[in-house]
């Protein structure tokens, strides 16, 4: 058979179920194969691949030549053959990235299964499923920015993360309550490749720890060990609920972050450029991205509850401030935000009409509450 032929054979096999997306992130219409694996992956996770030639060989399926063997291999496996191979034992809580995480959390995902396999095996499951880990951890400094190494320990018994200031320090410098905790890969803003931001609540306001580790595996183990204990707490919380029901609970990326301007609550004063972070129901700003705690935090609640979302301004305001106002009324004030762009206005607003055209949920009127009586 000519090499053309077994090009066209394995540009049929994408038609088969399964393999229309890549096996390693869901990003559509892959494009590459790996030729000693027999999956179908994307650009991105076939750079992923390249680096772990040991395992995986991949070719481009349009522009290379295919030998018969290489093809037929292809065919014999495919996408859903893979992953039932090599996904045997994934637990429920580990994180499985999408085309839209960053690199490191595709890359560990692909070296666990295909490298390490670690999903064909309880034992390997250890560091991030016993429940309880320590190590050392680069953390970033609250006052002055700079990366000190702690100790951190998270103890699935007792709910919580703790870090040390020193390394023979008795007592913790901060314990985080598993029951608040998120954690999300934050690369670009952390500035570091393994980058990660943790939040917890700390007298009912976001507090933001920024850590990283060399080792990207050790920081993806941390990552699903943070996870764990989010589901396991959460099975003990809402006993009888689906698995499906929890793991959406485990940790969560921000609905949307970046620069606007506000105005003060008489809407009198000058405009300032504050990072926003929008979580859940928590509209956060930030004189800076990196700060540990925000300057304010506004509460959006859902229609039924007189919440809107206006774009514009009001006409009385004025100022040389970004063009382009959006007004978020609740049932105490207005506040009132500009964005640079009309791209970024209309990105802010499809975020904040998702959160108010949502329901809220029983416990979400408790945090409604606490807003509203804060000192």
């Amino acid at each position: 058979m000519d090499p053309e032929k077994n090009r066209q054979r394995v540009e049929q096999l994408l038609e088969r179920p399964g393999n229309g997306q890549c096996v390693d992130c869901g990003a559509a219409d892959p494009e590459w194969a790996s030729y000693t694996l027999g999956v179908f992956v994307c650009q991105s996770c076939s750079g992923l691949h390249r680096n772990i030639p040991q395992i995986s060989k991949v070719k481009s399926i349009l522009l290379d030549a295919w030998s018969a063997k290489e093809a037929e291999f292809l065919e014999s496996m495919g996408n859903n053959a893979a992953k039932a191979k090599y996904e045997q034992m994934v637990p429920a809580f580990y994180y499985r990235p999408t085309h839209r995480d960053c690199t490191l959390l595709r890359e560990q995902w692909i070296r666990a299964r295909y490298e390490r396999n670690e999903f064909a095996c309880v034992e390997r499951q250890e560091p991030y499923s016993a429940g309880y880990r320590e190590g050392f951890l680069w953390k970033r400094g609250r006052d002055n920015g700079q990366y000190l190494s702690r100790k951190f320990i998270l103890s699935e018994r007792e709910g919580v993360i703790k870090y040390f200031n020193k390394h023979d320090a008795r007592e913790p410098k901060a314990v985080m309550k598993i029951q608040t905790i998120n954690a999300t890969f934050q690369p670009n803003k952390v500035g570091k490749a393994h980058g990660l931001q943790v939040t917890y609540l700390k007298d009912n306001s976001t507090r933001n720890i920024f850590i990283y580790h060399e080792d990207g595996k050790e920081m993806v183990d941390w990552f699903n060990a943070i996870r764990a204990a989010r589901f396991h707490y959460l099975q003990v919380a809402y006993p009888g609920a689906q698995h499906t029901e929890l793991v959406p609970k485990l940790t969560r990326n921000y609905m949307k972050e970046g620069y606007m301007e506000k105005t003060g609550p008489k809407h009198t004063e000058g405009f300032k450029k504050r990072w926003f972070t929008m979580d859940e129901r928590r509209l956060m700003y930030f004189k800076d991205p990196l700060d540990a705690y925000a300057r304010g935090e506004v509460f959006i609640g859902s229609m039924e509850n007189s919440y809107t979302a206006l774009p514009g301004l009001p006409a009385s305001i004025q100022g040389g401030h970004w063009q382009f106002g959006i007004t978020i009324v609740t049932p105490d004030r207005k506040f009132l935000l500009a964005c640079e762009t009309e791209e970024e206005r209309k990105d802010w607003m499809a975020v904040f009409q998702t959160v108010i055209n949502r329901p809220m949920l029983p416990q979400e009127y408790a945090v409604e509450a606490y807003f509203k009586h804060k000192p």
